[in-house]
């Protein structure tokens, strides 16, 4: 039943989306790489900020708490292939609860502005922290998804003094790719995104992701990506997302996650083998990466304050794919 819900909530979203795109006056030009015209489920923000010399925007949704307030923030810390609006479900389940939710899209991502610099985890950290004191937020809990949960994990060692909980759900990082993956060239990255085919990208979140959703569930973002592709700024949008993986490659934080001390429940699917680079992996090797929902158990057993929630027949969409039990646990966790 609960998968059941989460797929009706799923698919609802898909059909606010979808609305977006069958309207033809919306789609009269080509989408723009800071998504122009995509529908957010709440109203989005801009904070300026400059890095490296560039002065750009960071996009953000900052949700009020939609009854009573417990005087409590949650930040969200979205992945790589999505913007911060699929946090729908999860936004309006806290905001019920009481809490106040600021869900940015990190720089390079969703929204905000696409520069073409080497990304880092210490930078966006430190935008993160610049969002959330330009919002009078001193104390606040953490919740990273994916590559947002490698980010969740620099700004707890960074900045733990200020979080009171940590969530680090299905994220990448619980090993050190570079391990198992040889470095791959920005010219390659580039190649293989820019020839990837609306069904061949479909194929590999459905695939990659092991995900229990119909693949309608997710058609928004593939169409999302198609729309993308024909910006006359898409360059510098693949420019951008070839910046993210070799970010995740080159900077990892796994060696980091045995220190931290905050209270920390990771929550993952049993069926999630993500692992970011197995295709340039030799074959003898490409077995041994993805082992997420074991990697957490052995992560958190070395660590002060941490346990691990695994869903059966779960993917990488946890709160996509069975959204009642993953908001059911995450407000359970939050609460103690």
């Amino acid at each position: 039943m609960t998968l059941h819900r989460g797929l009706a909530c799923c698919l609802a979203i898909a059909a606010f989306l979808f609305a977006a795109f069958a309207s033809p006056s919306a789609r009269a030009e080509a989408m723009g790489i800071a998504l122009e015209g995509f529908p957010y489920p709440y109203p989005v923000h801009f904070m300026p900020l400059t890095l490296n010399g560039e002065e750009l925007r960071l996009a953000y949704m900052d949700v009020a708490p939609a009854g009573s307030s417990n005087g409590r923030t949650v930040v969200l810390l979205h992945g790589r292939n999505f913007p911060s609006s699929y946090w729908a479900p999860t936004i309006k389940a806290l905001s019920e609860a009481g809490y106040r939710v600021v869900a940015p899209d990190q720089i390079g991502f969703g929204k905000s502005s696409k520069p073409t610099f080497a990304y880092s985890f210490d930078a966006m950290a430190r935008s993160t922290i610049a969002l959330i004191d330009s919002l009078n937020v001193d104390r606040f809990d953490l919740v990273g998804h994916s590559m947002g949960g490698m980010l969740a994990v620099r700004l707890a060692r960074a900045y733990g003094s200020r979080i009171d909980h940590l969530v680090l759900y299905s994220p990448i990082g619980l090993e050190d790719y570079r391990f198992y993956v040889p470095p791959v060239t920005d010219e390659e990255l580039a190649r293989r995104e820019r020839e990837l085919s609306a069904d061949g990208y479909r194929k590999q979140l459905m695939t990659n992701y092991a995900l229990s959703l119909p693949s309608s569930a997710i058609e928004p973002y593939v169409q999302l990506r198609e729309e993308i592709k024909e910006s006359g700024e898409y360059p510098r949008w693949l420019k951008s997302f070839v910046a993210s993986y070799q970010m995740i490659y080159a900077q990892p934080v796994v060696h980091e996650i045995p220190l931290i001390d905050r209270p920390t429940l990771f929550i993952m699917g049993a069926n999630d083998h993500n692992a970011p680079g197995r295709p340039f992996a030799p074959p003898e090797l490409r077995a041994k990466m993805g082992q997420n929902a074991a990697l957490a158990q052995a992560l958190a057993a070395r660590m002060a304050n941490a346990r691990v929630k695994v869903f059966e027949g779960v993917g990488h969409l946890g709160h996509l794919e069975a959204t009642q039990a993953f908001n059911e646990t995450l407000l359970d966790f939050l609460s103690q």
